[in-house]
């Protein structure tokens, strides 16, 4: 869907995520190897089950996230929704820019996917059904759910270990999340070396609307909630997130509910879309008077860590995060 904070918070439409696939035998030991698995794939998704007679190589992606994990797996799209849009919020697994791009996340072209003779579509439940089922007509898809808020981290989990099953890298997919683990181990031994475990913070993105600055807080329940919570940091928003995101909004005014005088303040901008927000906030009287502005405790993390990713963005917002929180 083409993205912009306002519409995300309208269509609450974003991280694809898996429903259970086949049983694979572990990996080699001798590591992941660079060719898909063969034979045919059976998988049940939110549609129910599909069947492809191979392994897919040449794939269409409708949604970001997935498109992270794709590449992260190995698999270049043939086609993308959105190029330009992807490569500004997602900068931990690029795309080339001549990319085909097939329309928006949210209306993409029928004609434009169908031209690319894909072996597989790959999309999210929030794409409308009727959608669905005209790409379906000329092509595999798969339909994977947007994140259960329930257990973020485990359907990010269930995502990569999905597309895999989907397109023959389980090998691949394994390291990923070997990898994800190894990373949550070293950020806590980074925070406890800085004193910081545990330590309270809120993580929030922003825009401006006729000079009201709106926010987006991150509970436990969202993407890089859960990741925070791996990493056994205290999230001070812990209420009003969306049931599959766990997403809360709130204006400037709402801040005065976070009590904890240590809490860090950390937020996601990006100047391709937006800049910013708190910049509009520096003549803001409430703003100026918050425990974490006096403190020096506001903190941007880089650009261009997908807030709905796969393990790719994980690791830099680990990375991100104990950064922000230790120095």
């Amino acid at each position: 869907m083409a993205f912009t904070r306002r519409a995300f918070v309208a269509t609450v439409a974003v991280l694809a995520l898996a429903a259970c696939g086949t049983t694979e035998e572990p990996a080699d030991k001798s590591g992941p190897s660079s060719a898909p698995a063969a034979g045919p794939v059976d998988l049940t998704d939110e549609r129910g089950p599909l069947h492809l007679d191979a392994p897919a190589k040449n794939v269409v992606s409708l949604e970001w996230g997935l498109t992270e994990n794709l590449v992260a797996l190995g698999i270049k799209p043939v086609g993308q929704a959105d190029v330009k849009g992807y490569n500004a919020w997602d900068k931990s697994a690029p795309i080339d820019a001549g990319t085909p791009d097939v329309g928006t996340r949210g209306e993409p072209s029928l004609d434009a996917i169908a031209a690319l003779k894909p072996d597989l579509v790959v999309t999210v439940s929030d794409l409308p059904a009727n959608v669905i089922e005209q790409i379906a007509k000329t092509s595999k898809v798969l339909t994977l759910r947007g994140s259960d808020g329930s257990d973020p981290i485990g359907y990010m989990r269930k995502t990569v270990t999905t597309l895999a099953q989907a397109t023959g890298t389980q090998a691949q997919g394994e390291k990923l999340l070997a990898d994800f683990d190894a990373k949550i181990a070293s950020g806590k031994e980074t925070l406890a070396a800085a004193g910081k475990t545990g330590a309270p913070f809120v993580m929030t993105d922003g825009w401006v609307e006729s000079g009201n600055v709106s926010l987006r807080m991150y509970t436990p329940n969202s993407f890089f909630g859960g990741i925070a919570k791996e990493l056994g940091l205290e999230n001070q928003w812990t209420t009003g997130g969306d049931k599959d995101y766990g997403l809360a909004q709130t204006d400037v005014e709402g801040l005065t509910k976070i009590s904890n005088a240590d809490t860090t303040f950390i937020y996601v901008a990006n100047d391709a879309d937006g800049g910013d927000f708190t910049d509009a906030l520096k003549d803001n009287a409430v703003w100026k008077q918050r425990p974490f502005v006096t403190g020096g405790k506001v903190k941007r993390i880089p650009d261009g860590i997908w807030m709905f990713g796969g393990p790719a963005s994980a690791n830099a917002f680990v990375d991100a995060l104990t950064t922000a929180l230790s120095k």
